[in-house]
C-alpha cells in the first residue's frame, strides 16, 4: 500500500512530522549580529590606538577604515560559515539568536556612534 502525503477532498490532513531545520538561517542572522559587532569592536580600537589604527590602514585615503570595514567583513563571514556547518541540519531556539543577533547589532551601532565613542575613550 502506498502512502500518499496529498490531501484528499473531504479527508482530514495529518501533520507531517518532518519539520524544516532553522539552523542556516539563524546562522545568517546570529552572523549578522556577529559581523556589526566587529565593525564596532574594531572602529573603537582603532580610534583608541594609534598602533591599531596603523594596522588597519590598508588603503591610505581612507584610513583605519578600509581595514575596519575589510576585517569586519571576513568575520562575519567566517561566523557565517562556522554556524552554518554546525547548525546546518538542526532546530535552532530562533528567539535566542535573534534577541542575541539584536544586542550584537545594538553593540555595533553604539561603538560606531561618536559621541558614545569618546565617552568610553574618556574625550
Amino acid at each position: 500500500m502506498t502512502i500518499s502525503h496529498k490531501p484528499v477532498v473531504g479527508q482530514p490532513v495529518e501533520a507531517i512530522s518532518e519539520t524544516i531545520p532553522n539552523g542556516p538561517g539563524a546562522a545568517a542572522i546570529l552572523a549578522a549580529g556577529i559581523g556589526c559587532a566587529a565593525i564596532g569592536i574594531l572602529a573603537l580600537a582603532g580610534d583608541a590606538s594609534k598602533a591599531i589604527s596603523g594596522l588597519l590602514n590598508f588603503y591610505k585615503p581612507s584610513g583605519a577604515l578600509s581595514g575596519v570595514t575589510t576585517v569586519a567583513i571576513i568575520i562575519w563571514l567566517a561566523a557565517w560559515f562556522i554556524l552554518a556547518r554546525r547548525w546546518e541540519n538542526k532546530t535552532v531556539a530562533m528567539a535566542r539568536v535573534n534577541i542575541g543577533a539584536f544586542a550584537l547589532l545594538l553593540v555595533g551601532v553604539l561603538l560606531t556612534f561618536p559621541p558614545f565613542m569618546d565617552f568610553l575613550q574618556g574625550r
